[in-house]
């Protein structure tokens, strides 16, 4: 369904003016970069409290900022998906104690580098490149979706959206690298926290009955259900065992392994900083996905009132923003819109750096027979995150052309926990098996990739246990082939002989 829809000045305004404001900012804060750890990593040198709130800002993306509220409001929608936080929460504490005073002893500039000084350097390109295919898918399928909302207020078409809103985020995230990504971060945290609370306020004011109200028809419809402890592996809906055991892994796997999160832990002052801001944003997560589900639970309220043709107009994560360009007040919708295009750009920014960052030092740098300079060094950090803008608008653009009738949260989450599995897998051998070389581990990683795609093609399991599954059975699967062949699976490379916190 398509339909275009106009904004009053005052709100078109408010949405140039942030992104300018934005723009600016950036290139601000980001000058002065003059060798790669200050444009990969800030220098190694950002507060703690920026950190925190460049974690959950990158994570939250537009995503959350849409397809949330769509999950709580559709009919048979409640607060179970909630559940899913308790596991990120576990998943954090693990990283904390097992993966951060790794990559600290080693300083290193990418989660990779820890696997190439224990397997070889054949298991750092692998994980890398895996790491770039699926960062930048899924992080497009993000900005398809940001598009989506330029292309309702705007009427724009949908490719012109998504190289408008990809262009100003290259650009900061260009000039200013990672210094210039993080602080952006968190002004952008803020913003779309207060859009999101505007919209509830609007919604509390227009329901009958106000919150009292709302809460009597959250509690008829069951809304506000939280915990399901049903036992089961297929249920296509969350439960209390999928978002514990499947969230930790899955977070795990993506905070724990993935550049996009790791590079931020780098870039603090120390490890004591890094993990105050990861165990606190765990918390911050919880409240925030407890936020945009109640949206969500409001969402059904409001529409619930009204006429079934006109409840009914837009559907899953279209409904929210049906609702910001039809019913918040002149200037709210302003806000509203710049908080949905803080989500996308802290996303994508992170995903550029990061991107750039992991192809610099995991790919590019390895193969250079002469170190190059670091101005050198600068200059391809720089052309490589135009390219992975260029990529990431296309693949948008292509998605768009495409079209999709699932939640974008849902496919998102589904690459992640399908990649980033049996990457964690490694880690795991790398941490907790001092006898397995590097032959076996990714023969073991080859069979978790194949084991999940087999599982994920022939079975219904649920999307949150597909990190657990990728994990485990790259990690057994690394084992049992480094037992039965000691001889064929040995060592290629003289690696230490195991890794420990």
């Amino acid at each position: 369904m398509g339909f275009s829809l106009n904004i009053a000045a005052l709100d078109g305004a408010i949405v140039i003016v942030y992104l300018l404001a934005v723009l600016a900012f950036g290139l601000w804060v980001g000058r002065g970069q003059r060798t790669s750890e200050d444009y990969f990593l800030g220098s190694r040198a950002l507060p703690w409290g920026v950190i925190l709130l460049s974690i959950v800002a990158t994570e939250t993306s537009t995503v959350t900022f849409l397809s949330l509220p769509g999950i709580a409001a559709a009919i048979d929608g409640n607060l179970t998906f909630l559940q899913i936080a308790i596991g990120y929460i576990v998943g954090r504490v693990l990283i904390i104690y097992v993966l951060l005073p790794i990559y600290f002893r080693r300083a290193t500039f990418t989660a990779y580098e820890v696997l190439e000084s224990r397997f070889g350097k054949l298991s750092r390109r692998l994980t890398s490149v895996l790491f770039l295919f699926t960062r930048n898918l899924s992080d497009a399928l993000r900005l398809f979706l940001t598009a989506l909302v330029l292309q309702i207020v705007l009427g724009l078409d949908l490719t012109m959206a998504v190289i408008l809103l990809g262009l100003f985020t290259v650009i900061y995230t260009l000039v200013g690298g990672a210094r210039s990504v993080i602080w952006n971060d968190g002004v952008q945290f803020v913003i779309y926290m207060l859009g999101a609370g505007a919209a509830f306020t609007v919604m509390l004011m227009t329901v009958p009955g106000g919150l009292a109200g709302l809460l009597q028809f959250a509690g008829e419809t069951d809304k506000l259900r939280i915990f399901d402890f049903e036992l089961s592996l297929s249920k296509p809906t969350m439960t209390f065992w999928a978002g514990l055991v499947g969230g930790a892994f899955l977070t795990a796997a993506t905070h724990g392994t993935d550049q996009l999160m790791v590079q931020r832990y780098l870039s603090s002052r120390n490890q004591r900083d890094a993990s105050l801001a990861l165990a606190l944003s765990g918390i911050v997560v919880f409240l925030q996905f407890a936020v945009f589900l109640l949206l969500g639970v409001a969402l059904a309220g409001f529409f619930s009132q009204l006429p079934e043709s006109e409840s009914l107009a837009a559907g899953g994560d279209k409904l929210f923003a049906w609702f910001i360009v039809n019913y918040m007040p002149v200037g709210l919708v302003g806000l509203t819109l710049a908080a949905v295009f803080a989500a996308a750009m802290s996303t994508l920014s992170s995903s550029l750096n990061a991107s750039a960052t992991a192809v610099v030092n995991d790919i590019w740098l390895p193969t250079r027979k002469k170190s190059p300079s670091q101005q050198q060094q600068l200059q391809a950090g720089r052309i490589a995150t135009a390219v992975f803008g260029v990529l990431q608008v296309a693949i948008a653009a292509f998605a768009g052309a495409w079209g999709t009738t699932e939640s974008t949260v849902f496919s998102v989450l589904k690459i992640a926990g399908f990649a980033s599995g049996p990457v964690l897998g490694l880690f795991l051998l790398a941490v907790s098996a001092a006898h397995v070389k590097q032959p076996a581990a990714l023969l073991g990683f080859v069979a978790g990739v194949a084991g999940l795609a087999a599982i994920a093609i022939g079975t219904n399991l649920y999307w949150p246990w597909y990190a657990a599954t990728g994990a485990l059975i790259t990690w057994f699967a690394g084992w049992l082939i480094q037992w039965a062949w000691p001889d064929k699976a040995g060592s290629s490379h003289p690696g230490e002989a195991g890794i420990r916190p």
